[in-house]
């Protein structure tokens, strides 16, 4: 109660009962304790704007910061590493569902052949499942990544990939003659990209001043969108980056007192100044020590009258390691993924939360895949086959009258090694014998197809059966 209060109480006490009351009332009105704007919460800045209008001018120095980290940052880069590990790892499998299961298997050699680095890169130095693995890390860095479309004649499919950074594109270009133009992207009245103005380098990789437009049809730009407004790509890294760097500045200092500790040194006090001798010149009680920081097995004499005063803090060893664990858990988890798959550390679980830990982080992981599928392989893998039609490297006679048949494929991610081998074959032997799963899925969980499986076992088990090698007595009857 506020000294008006008071002095209103104590000349009417029935208009001040009234006060009291009605500001009760009021306060019991402010519903949510995150919108007061008490002492808590006094410092807490907030906005409220469009995507573009909060990300824009911050857009450039996250992803600075982001690749420093990415230099420098060993936690940085084991986050990422675990999510190109277990999002493409060795690449994708392309199975075709057209209804002719010879022509399946040309296209399927096909796409292989054209995954290679001298088919499918421009550049002629990346495969297709390297160009992959650089979209998850440059879309986690720098929040996305952009694949142009090129026509090309030097592959076996006049079809193949420039792959270009979100720094290219020119944001200084403006509309002209009312295009919507922003950030170097040309939209439509629904913010649909129409195309995009790349800038042009010359061969020292200097800006030559100029842009190309490219149509938006050809180009495959990668980030996700996470608000209605949202126009251009953040870094999937922004939640997390100032903590991790705030771990490196601590692990930095954590070091630097170790080493400091583990100097063994000797100071040596004398009464008077020691004379000159041969080899040694002799120094005045005013002479400045030449010594400046700390060397194992130092000796070092001091002047006369001196003393030595030492810093001895407590070792930090077990506290860094707390304090790191904790940081990594919530870097972990700030990009969806348990601790143990950032930090590669299992020695804080066992089977069973080892294993529920692995299949969350499988499901964060599968979000990624379908976006790799819908927004990459898919798109990449129609214009390939369109362009093997064109060119004459695979005989489809109807292939425009049935083109979305002929397009028909799934796609099978990197399979997923289990922590128990033994008992998921024995749950996986239960649920196909129950059908309760198919062996399709069995087979796609492992990252193989199940034809192939079916079919190199039958090739297997006839070459046994010509050697006369049985292994059980299934194989006997």
């Amino acid at each position: 109660m506020s000294w008006l209060d008071s002095a209103i109480a104590f000349l009417s006490p029935q208009a001040g009962y009234k006060r009291e009351a009605w500001r009760k009332g009021y306060e019991e009105l402010k519903s949510y304790d995150a919108g007061l704007n008490d002492r808590l919460n006094g410092g807490w800045r907030t906005v409220n704007a469009s995507a573009e209008q909060t990300d824009g001018m911050y857009r450039e120095t996250i992803r600075a910061r982001g690749r420093d980290l990415e230099r420098n940052s060993d936690i940085q880069e084991s986050i990422i590493g675990a999510f190109e590990r277990n999002v493409v790892g060795t690449g994708f499998k392309l199975q075709a569902k057209t209804a002719d299961e010879e022509l399946n298997t040309q296209i399927e050699k096909l796409w292989k052949e054209w995954c290679k680095p001298r088919n499918c890169d421009v550049t002629f130095q990346q495969s297709f499942s390297e160009i992959c693995r650089m979209v998850i890390r440059r879309k986690k860095i720098d929040g996305g990544i952009i694949l142009l479309k090129r026509y090309t004649k030097d592959g076996i499919v006049p079809f193949s990939l420039q792959v270009r950074e979100v720094d290219d594109l020119d944001t200084m270009q403006t509309g002209k003659n009312g295009k919507r133009v922003l950030n170097g992207i040309e939209y439509n009245e629904f913010n649909r990209p129409i195309a995009y103005y790349f800038k042009t380098y010359d061969v020292y990789g200097f800006y030559a001043g100029k842009s190309d437009r490219i149509e938006a049809k050809d180009v495959i730009f990668l980030w996700n969108k996470k608000r209605p407004s949202q126009i251009r790509e953040i870094s999937e890294m922004s939640p997390t980056i100032t903590r991790i760097r705030d771990v490196n500045s601590y692990m930095e200092a954590v070091s630097v007192k170790e080493r400091v500790a583990a100097c063994l040194s000797v100071f040596i006090k004398r009464q008077s100044p020691t004379a000159g001798s041969i080899g040694r010149q002799g120094k005045s009680a005013s002479t400045q020590y030449e010594g400046k920081t700390l060397s194992p097995g130092m000796i070092m004499e001091l002047n006369p009258g001196d003393d030595v005063a030492t810093v001895n803090p407590p070792a930090q060893g077990a506290s860094a390691a707390d304090f790191v664990r904790l940081q990594q858990r919530l870097t972990g988890s700030g990009q969806g993924i348990s601790y143990e798959a950032a930090a590669r550390d299992m020695s804080q679980v066992n089977y069973s939360s080892a294993r529920q830990g692995l299949l969350e982080d499988q499901k964060t992981y599968a979000i990624e895949q379908e976006f790799l599928i819908d927004h990459l392989l898919s798109e990449v893998y129609e214009t390939f086959l369109i362009s093997a039609v064109l060119s004459g490297a695979l005989q489809i006679k109807d292939f425009w009258e049935k083109k979305r048949e002929y397009m028909e494929h799934i796609w099978t991610p990197p399979g997923q090694k289990w922590i128990d081998p033994l008992k998921e074959a024995n749950a996986n032997r239960v649920s196909l014998e129950t059908n309760q799963t198919t062996l399709a899925e069995i087979a796609a969980s492992a990252g193989q197809d199940w034809k192939d499986v079916v079919d190199q076992r039958a090739r297997e088990l006839e070459y046994m059966k010509q050697k006369g090698v049985i292994t059980n007595d299934k194989e006997k009857g």
